[in-house]
């Protein structure tokens, strides 16, 4: 601890912390608000991975906003400093804070932008692999010098040892014309003390994306998470209405002109995208690390594996299955009076009414990025409705258990105007966290008022 004195409640926290990483377990711990918990966590969690660097050798420590993720980065600096000031030596050490391109982009642009999906979208519009290829034989094609830079050195050279917050890791960014954001997700693998939002493992959109080459040997905490269980059923909800479902008709009908032109201007990438999906979405998963911002794994491992449904292979058959269950959407969220039911229901009817089977919806999340990436989409955020269409139909037609459904004909219970809208919700918050639990060995669930 880099003070004079502990507290009686920070050395009774330690001692269970301690506790719950001797037997390698999970652990909620309860601490009041201002006797110093943040670094308390990170003295006893540090210590302990340089005593047992073979039990432990990462901390994951999540948190839920970006003040928090600040302060958490400022004890760890305080305590980095204290450690070299008592040994006398630089430590060999990496602490970085993670966080989305919005907060981590140098780029003058687009940085400029002020909501993170155009920030994500624009990034993409300058990074993504087919945009970079096309750049290659079109000077005129704009992309990010700072990407291009760290793609050229960035994984050449480490990054000097220390702490770095989000201003840090951007400072270094211009320093170096290296761009913060796909350097930051690099030095995941080889930082000792990874500070980023809840998100980056509850989010099944993001954390296979982020988080997936994590040591199972990592300590991962959740602080302030006395609303956890909000967070991972967030997670896992979607909100349709009226207006996104006519942006997602919006979005099919221009992406059926795109198949269209890319058939007569070069039908063998069609070709090959078919020949991919019938090997499984594993396979055609298989991207560079600038695309990713069109991945979502929800599905289980297991269906990934799974071959394609023959009726959504093709490009067209997709757009004409993702019509149909469109306009079935529309009907049922026509109504006068709210309706409540399980997804086993809601699939039951759908069958009955229009045909469609649960097997082809399960993989129209993936489908639909495939098909985007293929056409190698601009300005991706512009079909974010139907993405949340097919979202929905993934996630409805995987999990049975632990959802429901509800249909409203007002938007809020204050609203007078009709104004239909349909809730996913999750109901069970385990669904979003326990491949977190099954994944590390150690979790430590922590708030200064934890209420279970």
């Amino acid at each position: 601890m880099p003070y004079d004195f502990i507290y009686p409640e920070q050395y009774k926290y330690m001692h269970e912390l301690k506790r719950g990483l001797d037997h390698k377990g999970h652990c909620v711990l309860e601490m009041p608000s201002g006797t110093g918990k943040t670094i308390t966590l990170l003295s006893l969690i540090i210590a302990y991975m340089k005593r047992y660097p073979d039990q432990y050798n990462k901390l994951i420590y999540c948190s839920r906003t970006v003040p928090e993720i600040e302060k958490v980065m400022s004890e760890l600096k305080r305590l980095i400093s204290y450690y070299e000031k008592e040994l006398n030596e630089k430590q060999k050490f990496v602490g970085i804070a993670m966080s989305s391109r919005k907060n981590l982009c140098i780029h003058p642009d687009v940085s400029q932008l002020r909501l993170g999906k155009e920030v994500d979208s624009a990034c993409m519009n300058l990074t993504a692999s087919y945009i970079r290829e096309q750049a290659k034989q079109d000077r005129s094609i704009k992309t990010c010098s700072y990407y291009e830079q760290y793609d050229k050195n960035g994984r050449e050279e480490s990054i000097p040892y220390g702490v770095y917050n989000l201003e840090d890791m951007k400072l270094y960014g211009k320093t170096k014309h290296w761009c913060p954001y796909f350097l930051a997700r690099y030095i995941l693998t080889h930082a000792n003390v990874i500070v980023y939002s809840y998100h980056y493992l509850l989010d099944p959109k993001i954390a296979e994306i982020i988080s997936k080459e994590l040591p199972k040997t990592s300590i991962i905490v959740f602080d302030e998470a006395h609303n956890i269980d909000n967070v991972c059923i967030d997670s896992m909800s979607i909100t349709l209405t009226r207006k996104i479902l006519e942006r997602a008709q919006t979005n099919v009908e221009n992406l059926k002109v795109l198949v269209q032109n890319q058939k007569q201007k070069d039908a063998s990438r069609l070709k090959n995208e078919y020949e991919n999906l019938v090997k499984g979405l594993r396979e055609q998963a298989i991207q560079r690390e600038t695309d990713v911002i069109l991945t979502n794994p929800i599905l289980p491992e297991h269906v990934l594996q799974e071959n394609v449904p023959g009726n959504i292979r093709q490009a067209e058959h997709f757009l004409i299955f993702i019509k149909r269950f469109l306009e079935y959407m529309k009907t049922r969220m026509n109504i006068q009076h709210v309706v409540k039911e399980s997804p086993p229901s809601f699939l039951k009817d759908l069958q009955v009414r229009v045909c469609i089977e649960r097997k082809p919806l399960r993989f129209c999340s993936e489908r639909l990025r495939s098909l985007l990436r293929t056409l190698e989409t601009r300005d991706i955020h512009m079909y974010q409705p139907l993405m949340l269409l097919c979202n929905f139909a993934t996630i409805i037609s995987t999990y049975t258990k632990g959802f429901t459904l509800i249909i409203e004909p007002f938007f809020d219970s204050k609203s007078t105007v009709y104004n239909p809208v349909l809730h996913f919700t999750c109901l069970d918050s385990s669904i979003a966290i326990k491949p977190v639990f099954d994944r590390f060995q150690s979790v430590i669930i922590t708030s200064g008022n934890m209420k279970l």
